[in-house]
This record gives C-alpha cells, sequence and structure tokens, in this order.
C-alpha cells in the first residue's frame, strides 16, 4: 500500500463486548423440551390435552405481562406496539383458556363456533396494528398511500394464491352453515393481512431496536405460519391437541415474550431520532440488497397474483370471480403505485438538481479548498479556489497523491491523527482539525514554497473531505506574539521571563552537573544621569547600543537577556571545568571583557556619553535553585555598586546574611509601626536675625526593644524602597504616622496658644499618593482643627521617574488649600533647578553640603550667595540647614538668609523640652562685631553665651552631642 494510502486506511476497531447468551439458551431449552413432549405425545392423552390447551394458554399470558411490564416501564416511540402485542397474546391466552375449558375440564368437543373462535379472530387486528406502529412513518402523503398500496398488493397476491389453492374448496364446503363457513374463511384471511404486515414491515422496519423488532417480526411469523397450516382441511380434520402445531405457537408466544428484552440496554442508549451512518453500523453490501427488494416488492406480488390465475388457467377450470376481482385491484394498484413513484421520482429528480446546484455553487465560489481524498489517499475533486489559495491550478492537483503535497517534517504528525480521527466513533467525533505546510507555486509558494495551511476533515466514503484555509499569515503572526512575549520590545534581547526559563533548563536539565555555569547580572551605572540631562529617548538609544554590544559580546551557546530598566543579564554556560580557580578566573575575564565593552562611550545624537557597568556573578553552584542563582548575582552587583561601580564582584554566602540582617530590621521596623515605638522630635527653626522661633521640623525617631536609638538616616534606608526589600508600603505608613502625629501634636500646641508652622519631609512618590490628596490633606486638618497655613510640607528628594506635571498639579491644589510647599536639600542635585523652576515652592531649604564649608571655602561662598539671591528675587523664604557653628549664622546672616535651623540653637526636642523653648522670647544670636561668641551646647536645645550678651538666664550645659544621641522619654 502507498503512503497515502496507508494514511486513509481505516484501523480495524475492537468490537464491542457480546451480550450474554443466557437468555436466548434459556428460551431454547423450554421451546425444544416443550417440542420434544409434544412429539411424544406427552406420555398420555390428558396429559397431552393440558399441554396443548393450558400450556398454550399459559405461554400466550406470559408474552402478554412481558410486553405489558416492559411498555409500562420504558416510554418511547414504539411502547403502543408492545401495549398492542400484549392484547393480542392476551387474546390468544383467553382463547386457548376457553378451548382447554372445554376440552380438559368439561371433556366435551369444542364447539364451532365458540368463544374461543371470537378470542382467537380478536388476536390479528392488535397484532396488525401493532405492526404499524413498528414500520417507520412516512413523511409526505405519497408515503402513505405507497405504503397502503404496497399492504394489498401484497395481501392481495395472497389472497389469489390462497383462493386458488384452497380458500375457493373451503368457500363451497356443502353442509356448513354460514357461520362456520365465514369462520373457516375468516382464519386465513386475517393470516393473510398478517402476512402483508410482516413482509411490509420487514422493509420498512425503523432501525430503532431493530433487534426487538426483528424478534418481534420473527414471532408472528411464525404463529401465521401455524395458523395458515391448521387452517388446511386436511390438517385440521386430523388436529388435536398436545400436537407437533401446538409446539410451534408456543415458541411464537415465547418469541414475543422474549422480543421487547434482547439487547434492550445497548439499543436504548443510542438515541431514537438519529439513524446510524449506513457505512458505520451495516456491512458492505446488506442494505443496497435490503433496498433492491423492497423496491421489487411490488412487481413480486403482480407475479404471484398472475402465478394464482394461471395456475387456473393451466388447469382447466374457469377463472373465479374472487381471482379475477383481486387480479384487477392489484394490478391496478400497480399502476397507481407506478404513478406516484414516477411523479416522486420526477419531484425528487429536480430537488437533487437543485440541490447540486446549491453545492456546486457553494464549493465553487467558496474561499476555502474543498478536496476529496479517495481511500487509496488520491485527490479525486478539488475547488477551483485551490488557484487563487495554493496558486496552482485544480486540475494540477487531482490525481496527485496527498503525502506528496505534504512537508516531510509534518507527515507523520498529519498520518497519526488522520488514523487516530478514522478510529473514532463518528458520533462521538464528527470532524478534525489538521494544520500542516502545504506545497504551494506561483506568487503564492510562500517561504520555501510552503504554506501554513488549516484543514478541517469530515469522513466520505471511506475517505476524507479536507476544507482548507490558508492560515500562513496567522501562523506568522503567532510566531511574533510568542516572540513579542519572550524579547524585549526595546533591545529585541531575551526578557526575563525567557531568560529564567534558560536558567532553569541551564540548572536542572543535562548541564546540571556543570557547576561552572554562571549567571551575570549586569547594571548600567550613569543611566538615570543620561535621562536627566540629555532625555530619555537619548538613554533609550544607549540601552539598545549596549544590548547590541552584549548580544555580539556573548558566545554562540551563551543567551543574554535585559531584565528591566538599565539592568542586563548574560548565561554563561560551563565547558565541564573541575577547578574552582581556573572558573572564577575564566569567568572574571569575561566579565571584565564586557564590563570594558559596555564603559566604552556611546555616540548619541552627535555627542559621545559614558556610562560605567557593575557586574555580578554567580556560579551554579549544587542545591542552588534557578530563582536563586538570579537573587545571587543580583546580589554580587549590588555589591560592586556600593563598591564604587564600574567593577565586578563574585557572589559570597556571606552577602546573603547581610541581606538577611537587613530583612530582620525591616521585621523589627514592621513590628514598631504597630507597637508604638515611634516618637516625633521636632527641631525649631530661628529667624537668623532676632533668634524667634518661626517654625519647627518634625523627625521621627525609633527607640527599638534593644534601647537602640535609630536616626532616620538608618531605619529609613531598610524602611523605604530598595532592592531587597518590599517595604515600600511600610515607608508611606510610617509616612502618614508621620504626618498624623505632627498634624496633632501641632494642633495641640496651637490650641495652647503657640501658633508657629510644622514642616514634614515627604518624597516626592509620596506626595502623589492617593493618602495624600488635597481632599485627604483637608480633612486631616479639619479633623484635628488645625489650619492650613500652619503645614508645611517639604519635597525631600526630585525623581527622574516621577512626572513633574502630575507633581506640580498635586502642589497647586495643596497650595490652594493654604499648605505652604518647601524645597528640601537645594543645591544637592541637578534636577534642583528644574524642579524650582517648574514647581509652586514657597520656602528653600539650603542642603547641608552648602552649610558647612561656608565659611571656609570662597567657591562655596559664592554659590550659597548667588542661590539666596535668586531665592531672594523669586520671593521665596530661605531655611539654612545644618546651622552648627556662630561663624555660619553670620555668613548665612549677611549673605540674605533670613532662617536657619541647627546646633547653633538647638538639636531636635521632645515635646515637653519645645513647649518650654517656645515659652521663651527667643534663641540668642551672635551680632555682627562678633562679640560675645555664643558657645552651642545642644543638649537641651538652649545655648549659653557669655559676654555682654550673657544674661541671668545663661545656664551651663554639657558638652555637644550627636543628633542621634537626643534622649527620648519613655512612652
Amino acid at each position: 500500500m502507498s503512503a497515502p494510502g496507508a494514511m486513509l486506511s481505516r484501523p480495524p476497531t475492537p468490537a464491542g463486548s457480546p451480550p450474554s447468551p443466557v437468555p436466548q439458551v434459556v428460551l431454547a431449552v423450554v421451546c425444544g423440551g416443550y417440542a420434544l413432549g409434544a412429539a411424544f405425545g406427552w406420555g398420555s392423552t390428558e396429559v397431552a390435552l393440558f399441554m396443548g390447551d393450558f400450556g398454550l394458554s399459559f405461554a400466550a399470558l406470559v408474552a402478554a405481562v412481558s410486553c405489558g411490564l416492559y411498555a409500562r416501564r420504558h416510554r418511547s416511540r414504539l411502547r403502543p406496539a408492545w401495549m398492542l402485542f400484549a392484547a393480542s397474546s392476551a387474546m390468544a391466552g383467553i382463547g386457548n383458556g376457553v378451548w382447554g375449558w372445554y376440552e380438559v375440564i368439561l371433556g366435551t368437543t369444542v364447539p364451532s363456533p365458540s368463544p374461543a373462535d371470537f378470542c382467537f379472530l380478536l388476536f390479528a387486528p392488535p397484532a396488525i396494528v401493532g405492526l404499524l406502529v413498528l414500520a417507520k412513518r412516512p413523511v409526505s402523503r405519497a408515503g402513505w398511500v405507497c405504503l397502503g398500496l404496497d399492504s394489498w398488493l401484497i395481501a392481495g397476491s395472497l389472497l389469489t394464491l390462497s383462493w386458488s389453492l384452497a380458500l375457493a374448496h373451503t368457500a363451497h364446503f356443502q353442509g356448513r352453515s354460514v357461520a362456520q363457513s365465514a369462520l373457516s374463511l375468516a382464519y386465513p384471511l386475517l393470516d393473510i393481512v398478517l402476512v402483508s404486515m410482516v413482509l411490509v414491515l420487514h422493509f420498512r422496519r425503523s432501525s430503532v431496536h431493530r433487534s426487538a423488532v426483528n424478534t418481534a417480526i420473527a414471532a408472528l411469523a411464525l404463529t401465521v405460519l401455524c395458523d395458515a397450516l391448521f387452517s388446511s382441511p386436511l390438517l385440521r380434520e386430523h388436529y388435536r391437541s398436545g400436537q407437533i402445531l401446538d409446539a410451534g405457537w408456543f415458541a411464537g408466544s415465547m418469541l414475543l415474550a422474549y422480543a421487547p428484552w434482547v439487547a434492550r440496554r445497548a439499543e436504548e442508549e443510542e438515541p431514537e431520532e438519529v439513524a446510524e451512518p449506513a457505512a458505520v453500523r451495516v456491512p458492505l453490501g446488506s442494505r443496497p440488497l435490503a433496498g433492491s427488494l423492497a423496491a421489487l416488492t411490488p412487481y413480486l406480488a403482480a407475479a404471484v397474483c398472475t402465478l394464482g390465475i394461471l395456475t387456473n388457467v393451466l388447469d382447466g377450470r374457469r377463472i373465479d370471480r374472487v381471482v379475477l376481482f383481486t387480479g384487477c385491484t392489484v394490478v391496478l394498484a400497480l399502476v397507481v403505485r407506478q404513478g406516484i413513484m414516477l411523479l416522486d421520482n420526477i419531484t425528487l429528480t429536480h430537488e437533487l438538481a437543485q440541490k447540486e446546484n446549491h453545492f456546486r455553487s457553494l464549493v465553487q465560489g467558496s474561499s476555502d479548498v474543498i478536496m476529496i481524498a479517495a481511500p487509496s489517499g488520491v485527490l479525486r475533486y478539488v475547488s477551483p479556489a485551490a488557484a487563487g489559495v495554493y496558486g496552482r491550478d485544480a486540475e494540477e492537483l487531482i490525481g496527485s497523491e496527498l503525502a506528496t503535497l505534504i512537508h516531510p517534517e509534518d507527515l507523520g504528525r498529519v498520518v497519526h491523527e488522520v488514523r487516530r480521527f478514522l478510529a473514532a466513533d463518528p458520533q462521538d467525533e464528527p470532524t478534525t482539525r489538521i494544520e500542516c505546510r502545504f506545497r504551494a507555486g506561483g506568487q503564492r509558494s510562500g517561504v520555501d514554497g510552503w504554506l501554513n495551511v488549516e484543514s478541517t476533515v469530515n469522513r466520505h466514503h471511506g475517505g476524507l473531505i479536507f476544507n482548507s484555509r490558508d492560515v500562513t499569515e496567522r501562523v506568522r503572526l503567532q510566531a511574533q506574539l510568542q516572540h513579542n512575549a519572550s524579547h524585549d520590545a526595546l533591545t529585541d534581547l531575551p526578557n526575563r521571563a525567557l531568560f529564567t526559563e534558560r536558567v532553569t533548563q541551564a540548572v536542572t536539565g543535562r548541564r546540571a552537573s556543570d557547576h561552572d555555569t554562571a549567571v551575570l547580572y549586569i547594571d548600567l551605572d550613569g543611566f538615570k544621569q543620561v535621562n536627566d540631562t540629555i532625555g530619555h529617548q537619548a538613554g533609550d538609544e544607549l540601552l539598545i547600543q549596549a544590548a547590541r554590544r552584549l548580544a555580539e559580546s556573548v558566545r554562540a551557546g551563551d543567551i543574554a537577556a535585559r531584565l528591566g530598566g538599565d539592568e542586563f543579564a548574560a548565561l554563561i554556560t560551563g565547558d565541564g571545568t573541575r577547578d574552582r580557580a581556573a572558573r572564577e578566573f575564566r569567568i572574571h575575564e569575561i566579565a571584565d571583557r564586557l564590563r570594558i565593552k559596555l564603559s566604552e562611550p556611546y555616540r548619541i545624537d552627535g555627542r559621545d556619553v559614558r556610562v560605567a557597568a557593575s557586574i555580578g556573578v554567580a556560579f551554579a553552584e549544587p542545591g542552588v535553585t534557578p530563582a536563586g542563582l538570579l537573587r545571587n548575582a543580583d546580589l554580587a552587583m549590588y555589591r560592586a555598586k556600593q563598591a564604587g561601580k564600574g567593577r565586578v564582584e563574585l557572589y559570597a554566602p556571606q552577602m546573603q546574611d547581610e541581606v538577611a540582617h537587613r530583612a530582620e530590621l525591616a521585621s523589627k521596623l514592621r513590628t514598631a509601626l504597630h507597637e508604638g515605638e515611634f516618637a516625633l522630635l521636632h527641631q525649631p527653626v530661628v529667624d537668623l536675625a532676632t533668634g524667634r522661633v518661626t517654625a519647627v521640623a518634625a523627625h521621627a525617631r525609633w527607640r527599638s526593644a534593644e534601647g537602640i536609638l535609630f536616626t532616620p538616616a538608618e531605619f529609613l534606608r531598610v524602611g523605604d524602597r530598595g532592592r531587597y526589600t518590599d517595604d515600600g508600603d511600610r515607608a508611606a505608613e510610617l509616612d502618614r504616622w508621620q504626618l498624623e502625629e505632627a498634624v496633632r501634636q501641632a494642633a495641640a500646641r496651637h490650641r495652647a496658644g503657640h501658633q508657629i508652622p510644622v514642616a514634614v519631609r515627604l518624597s516626592a512618590r509620596r506626595l502623589l499618593d492617593r493618602a495624600l490628596s488635597p481632599k485627604g490633606v483637608e480633612a486631616l486638618l479639619a479633623r484635628h482643627g488645625l489650619p492650613a497655613r500652619e503645614l508645611v510640607l517639604e519635597l525631600s528628594e526630585s525623581d527622574s521617574r516621577i512626572p513633574l506635571d502630575d507633581l506640580e498639579r498635586r502642589l497647586v491644589a495643596l497650595g490652594r488649600l493654604g499648605v505652604r510647599i518647601a524645597l528640601d536639600g537645594f543645591g544637592s542635585g541637578y534636577a534642583a533647578i528644574t524642579a524650582l523652576r517648574r514647581l509652586p515652592v514657597d520656602v528653600l531649604r539650603l542642603d547641608r553640603g552648602l552649610v558647612d564649608g561656608v565659611v571656609e571655602s570662597s567657591r562655596l561662598h559664592k554659590i550659597t550667595a548667588g542661590l539666596l539671591r535668586i531665592a531672594g528675587d523669586l520671593g521665596m523664604q530661605t531655611v539654612a540647614d545644618g546651622v552648627d557653628l556662630p561663624e555660619q549664622v553670620l555668613a548665612l546672616r549677611s549673605m540674605g538668609c533670613t532662617h536657619g535651623m541647627g546646633l547653633a540653637f538647638s538639636g531636635p526636642l521632645d515635646e515637653p523640652r519645645l513647649r518650654r523653648a517656645l515659652t521663651r522670647t527667643g534663641y540668642p544670636v551672635p551680632d555682627h562685631a562678633g562679640q560675645g561668641r555664643a558657645v552651642v551646647l545642644s543638649g537641651s536645645g538652649v545655648p549659653a553665651r557669655r559676654g555682654a550678651l550673657a544674661g541671668p538666664e545663661t545656664m551651663a550645659h554639657p558638652p555637644l552631642r550627636s543628633n542621634s544621641e537626643t534622649s527620648v522619654p519613655p512612652t
């Protein structure tokens, strides 16, 4: 067999389990036993009479009960037929019982006619109607007429033949009454009708419950045969109850009793409305033969009728009028039936032509290609759409083997799917879908002469129908989408998901034993400044060039990826080196080469841009997971940035210990937030001219359970957003607590008569939170009763990722409420000028780095003086941070700075000390002549002065202490 033939050949399907033979065996034994007893006369005349009468009565009643019980339990379309068969069997049982009453009980001859004859005559009509119910119902009026004509054709032919052979003699039998003659004719005539219905039903039976219907037909046929033998004058004269003829009636009743239950489980599970496909359920050739016999039935009936008439003619007898009349009606019925069939055929031919035209129009006008493949795999039909889809004419494809048109790499999969489909049950899987590459020609050849084709496959006379369409563009789009899902959109390098997958394969796959496989985690130092200075578009171009350098620098078997932002990674597969020093040297050399390559100048918009690269290296040590390997490389890279950037660091286990320590501290911070271990201190903001406290700056402090006092510089780097902690929410919670507590304490001081503003330091990201919306701030102030003018929000940093437009809108909205905005740390970053230009700032706080060297450095003196002039021209209040020495006070005041805060006046104070400081008139400040230099004592926040300005309130204080040592009262 050729390859296509092997593809389309139907594999053998396993046969279902056969039904249990026990009921058939029991039925055969019972019927055989009865026949054996009847053949030997039952041993005595009395037993023969009893079994011939009451035995038949019992069998008929068993059939009645069986059919009636089945009809009651199982509701289906055939239920009325079984009810009628039950009634028919009941009549036969009653008739046999009456017959036995006369012969066995009374011991007399059964009179003719008798009540038994009345019951026997009532046996036929229910059975005839039941057979009509079993027949397949015609769908049209002509079908009903043809059914009646077929019944009369069979009945008329049998009547003609029976009348010619025997019934004519019975009708003219002398010495009998009219009732006896009518009774003699009624039995054979009813049997003829029954035989006619049996024959008609044989060719028109329904496909539902086929086994049960066939068994019922066989039972009635056997009963009719025995009735026909009983009606024969020769046999009836010598008939006695209990003879072998009774065995036929007994077997007919037992078969009818068994009929409704035969194979009921398998057949009732099928839907009654759905006829099974002939090619699947019926052996090849059985249906055509049955159809031929059904078509020849009218002609066979006419031939039998003609044979009856010829019998009379050849015997030299005069043709009986009954035979002549019946023959004429049979011929007339045949002519009428032929006329109906001719008209029906004309109508069907017309409908068939219309359907064929519709089918042809649909097939030829469809955009899909429809192909019919023979069982040998050869294409027998191809629709004209093939020219537009495949670029090949349909005539060129017809006669081709299907296997030669499918891509060799897809042929095995297609053959497997086709064989599986042909082996499946058509009821469960009527169609299947196959996608493969199909050979094309002309301009539709696609890549390498193949198109991606999707086909819906249906069965067709042992072959297949393919409804195919071109899906090449869809396949390309899917491949592109899959590529986009696993690659970075900007650089086209593998993204984090694909890189993690490759790392997993390298760690857990066949190369899991290569311990020298390493992951390089790369971060570009200074990339943020590129975005801030020359724009994000230049930053994107730098990333593209860096990705190109990285991809060109790694080996063919390695993989480079962009993980996000300015972070890249590379997977360096091992070469089996066992020496630890050798593998570290090799990987360090590769990483250093990548660092040098990535640190070379980038040409962007006609200028050279320089960034450095910090690289962390981690090896796939035994037991390390893919996620752990990436984390280790990330830790090493972070260590490289902490150590000065632009370097390569190898992962060491102690790095994880540091992360664990930071995580422990972060956990303690979370606990402190809920346990209320935070306290709020306030540092006075002093007017440099008068020494009066004009505002206070709120500072959070945390005293841990161990008694350690942490400053913001220590705990905020844990609580704020970081690389290895997820405490951004905790930092936000801390900021919310700090703002709430600052407003609450400021409101309490306001009610006590100290109406001074409080400044709360917040990041730009936090100012954009929903919790700090203008409505939220307004509700907070209203809840505590603090005027909006007494709240100052200090913008602590400028993040390039924060859109200035959104920040500007938020600050303007807060300004409308009366809240003042301060720019903290001015002079410490490149983005400060941009923030000063764009944002609505009321207060400018100079960075501590400017204040520290303002006395010693003339350069810083000039820079600070220039910044102060700008602030003065813009009408802003200026506050110098970190004013710790009297010389700094004099210098800043001479340059125009209005306010300051620092150890020259006071450190952060708790609430009781702050209240005492506010009750004083102010802090002493040095004069212009420099008399009476101030000695700053920061412990209590109140400095002591000597000289002319010293007064009776002068106090001695302990030496200077750092802010971190400020005591916190127990809470």
